[in-house]
């Protein structure tokens, strides 16, 4: 059981590395990084 949600957990944290990206190249900004988090949230 814990090998289950140890992989769901690294799945989302992966998911949510791949937005990191898009905000880095567009704003730096911390805003824009937590809006892009919080955006990602809403998508899963």
């Amino acid at each position: 059981m814990p090998s289950k949600e140890r992989n769901a957990v690294e799945r989302c944290v992966n998911r949510v590395k791949e937005w990191r990206g898009l905000a880095f190249r567009f704003d730096k900004t911390p805003d824009s990084y937590l809006a892009g988090l919080y955006l990602r949230g809403a998508v899963l």
